[in-house]
This record gives structure tokens, sequence and C-alpha cells, in this order.
């Protein structure tokens, strides 16, 4: 079998999934649970609570901010103890609300069995109710990026969608919990994709799965078989698959023009396999999204594990749970080596968009001299979006910003390929990072004046 891939660059770091087949544990209630508002792409959450209030498992915490937005549940019941502001995953401090935790009393809403509601059950599921649904619970983007889902599934209307493709690659290294995902909860996540196709009215679905999860390509095939409308695409492996754009091109062969335009643009609407988990539990159980499947992992921690983790959990609590902190130099990171975020404190909490907590400890805490580039070329190979790298660098790094707007800084997906590649070890995502956030503001500026 001839396994499909995107077509522009790709690297290949190391695997380092450590945690693969540690089954996922439930992790421990915290003593004190921090809710950020700004848990997703779009305008922060406005508060509904205030200081003193009681609130249980799925209170509604914060109300959506406006269209762009998604409301905030609290995980936890017990009291409002303060809105003030913490340091979230960004590494600034932002608004949020603190929930003193109080025994783990439920909103009785909630359906909390495991039985299995399929599609066919629940007839009365029209396009708008499952896109409604999805709304109020607050679901989001569980691959990292948090932008609200119920958005994707109202495609402009100069486009219009012809399937769903899930994304189980996970391709960034250290990272498992989306593969635990897909082996403990399959028949929900493939209930998630028809809710999904559902609301987008398509009457085909893609999971695409890269070669590295033999068992999960099995699974999902075996569940599928004799299906017509689900078909299970295993990719090669290659960095970085998950991206969208990426995965399109691997699965359909179509490829996603330079922004403003999107996976739907080209008939895809793209979600991830946690999402559509996530969607299950929302139309289905009415459950909003206030907990989520965490890999906790470091090549020097005592037990890498998966974990079914509350929002608002603070990191330190997963990383004791797996046996501490490493001795010597560490760097803790929401996500994992090659896209994550670094992070200054360790009482982070868990957010929506939160599926790693990585440690890396020794040598690779450490970055290499920055050495003279070499005009190699190496960054422009690798690059997945076909953009040149070290001119994006280059230009943000003196400020050139109308350079870094005119080569298509916009387009860059922050996969890290052109710095991990670069024999000079120039911290090109960084100087990338910052000409992207700068251009993004003049463009907003611009737009604002029209």
């Amino acid at each position: 079998m001839r396994l499909r891939t995107f077509r522009i660059g790709g690297v290949h770091p190391e695997e380092n999934k450590l945690s693969s087949e540690s089954a996922t544990q439930i992790a421990g209630l915290p003593r004190q649970a921090v809710f950020p508002l700004s848990q997703h792409i779009g305008a922060p959450a406005k508060p509904v609570v205030k200081k003193g209030d009681k609130v249980k498992v799925g209170t509604l915490l914060a109300e959506a901010g406006g269209f762009v937005s998604a409301p905030i549940y609290s995980s936890v019941s017990g009291t409002v103890v303060k809105i003030d502001e913490a340091v979230d995953a960004t590494g600034y401090r932002k608004p949020s609300i603190v929930v003193k935790v109080e025994g783990d009393e439920w909103e009785e809403y909630i359906d909390r069995t495991d039985k299995l509601e399929t599609l066919e059950a629940h007839p009365e599921l029209t396009s708008e109710e499952i896109i409604e649904r999805i709304k109020k619970a607050g679901v989001t983007g569980m691959g990292g990026a948090g932008f609200p889902t119920f958005i994707k599934l109202c495609p402009p209307p100069t486009a219009k969608a012809e399937c769903v493709i899930l994304n189980g690659v996970e391709c960034e290294p250290y990272i498992t919990s989306d593969y635990r995902l897909m082996m403990e909860h399959a028949d929900e996540i493939l209930v998630g994709l028809e809710l999904l196709m559902k609301a987008v009215k398509v009457a085909k679905g893609y999971i695409g799965i890269e070669e590295n999860k033999p068992k999960a390509i099995k699974l999902f095939e075996e569940k599928t078989a004799g299906r017509n409308d689900v078909e299970i695409v295993p990719l090669a492996q290659k960095y970085p698959q998950g991206g969208e754009k990426q995965l399109v091109d691997a699965v359909i062969r179509r490829q996603v023009p330079a922004p403003p335009a999107i996976p739907v643009n080209v008939g895809a609407v793209v979600q991830n396999v946690g999402t559509a988990f996530a969607v299950y539990q929302a139309v289905m159980k009415n459950k909003p999204l206030f907990e989520r499947y965490t890999t906790v992992t470091g090549k020097k921690l005592a037990k890498p594990g998966n974990f079914l983790v509350r929002m608002g959990t603070p990191m330190i609590d997963l990383i004791n749970e797996c046996g501490g902190m490493p001795a010597g130099d560490n760097k803790l990171l929401a996500g994992g080596p090659m896209m994550g975020k670094a992070l200054t404190s360790v009482e982070v909490p868990i957010c929506k968009g939160t599926n790693s907590v990585t440690i890396l400890s020794g040598d690779d805490v450490r970055r290499k001299p920055v050495q003279p580039c070499i005009r190699c070329a190496k960054c422009v190979s690798v690059c997945p979006m076909g953009l040149e790298p070290y001119l994006l660098a280059t230009a943000s790094a003196l400020h050139d910003w109308e350079k870094v707007e005119a080569a298509g800084v916009t387009s860059c997906i922050e996969c890290g390929s052109c710095q991990f590649t670069c024999p000079a070890h120039r911290p090109m995502l960084d100087n990338i990072r910052l000409g992207k956030s700068t251009v993004m503001g003049m463009i907003r500026s611009r737009n604002a004046k029209k």
C-alpha cells in the first residue's frame, strides 16, 4: 500500500513517543483551579460569576465575549475566590477566574453514563441544532490552535464543504494524548465525525493517521469496514503533517491557497480527533468542554503518562503524578518541542488547547551557539508552506516589516521545521514569530481604518 503525504517540505524529528502505550489515567482534583478567560482564538470570555459564588462541575463561569469567542465552564465544584490575573501558557498574566475546590459535585444536566449514543438514535438532531450545542458547550479546536469549533462549521457563502477530515496524525514528537484517545474511544470519535459531517451537510469523512500508529489504523479500519461514507487514510510519517493545510494536501490532494484562504475554500473542514470526541460529548451527553486528554512526558521524567485532566489544574500537579520534576536543568513546555511554548512557571493551568506538558532535560535544554548563515537553503527545502524562512527571519530581526509582509509571513504555520534543520542553529522561528505577530497587527490596524 502506498502511503500518502503532503508534497512540499517536511522534516523527520526523533519521535520520542515515550507514553504511547501508557493507558490514560484520571488526574486528581487540584486544590485550586484557575480558568484563564482567553483559552481560544478571539475575544476573551466575560465572567458571569463573582467572588463568593458557589459553582459545580459544569457551571457556566464566563460567556462568549463576541462572535469569535467561546464560553468557559467550571471543571470543579467549590467557591469562586477571586477574579484576577494569572500567568497562562503564553507567559503573560491574563484575566482569570479562580475557584477553591470543595468536593466534586456535578450539574445534573450532564449525562455521565457510558452508554454510546448514536446518530441513528437521534433523528431530531438537525445541522443547526448540532452547531448550536457545540457552540453552547464551548468546544474549541483541541489540537492546540483553539479556534471556536462552531465557526468552522459555518463556512462563508463563497465556500462549500465537500468533506470532513479528522486529524489523527499527532506528528509532534513526544505527544501521545490523541493516540490514546483514539485507542480508548474510537466509537465516540466516529459518532463525533458523523455529527460534524451532518453539521456541515457532507456525505464523506476521512480520518488521517500516520503509519507509526498501526494499532490505531487497524482499529479504525475494522470499525469502518463496509462503510462508504468514512475512509481511513494511512499517512507516511512526516512533520508537520498535522497542519491542516498539509493534511488536506495529503488526504484529498488539494492545496489550500495563501491566507485569507482556509481549507473549506478547497472543500475540506478539518477537525482534530480530540475535537470530534468533545463534539460527541457536547451533543450527545450535554457535557461542556471542561476536561481534556493531555500527555505529560520527558526523557528524564520517572513515569511519563497520559491523563484525563480537568481544566484549571496546575501543571505541577500532573508533573508530581509522574514522579516530580527531574533533577538538574529542565525546560517546561506547553506542547511539544517543535511548536510548544517554554514556560516560566509550573503553576500554569491546563487549558482547552493543552495537549501536552513536555519537560526537556540536560542537553535538550540548551541551545547550541548561533553561527552565521551558510546559505545552504535547507530551511527553504523543508518549509511546508513554500516560504523563504532565512529571508523572513533576517527581515524580522532587522524590523523590516514591509519586507516581512511581502515575503508571505502570514502563511507561516510556525511549525519550526526551518529552525530544526538549520545547521547554523539560528533562532529562525523566534524571529519569524515576532515578524508574523507584528505584521498581523499592522493588517488589523489597516483593516480597522477602512
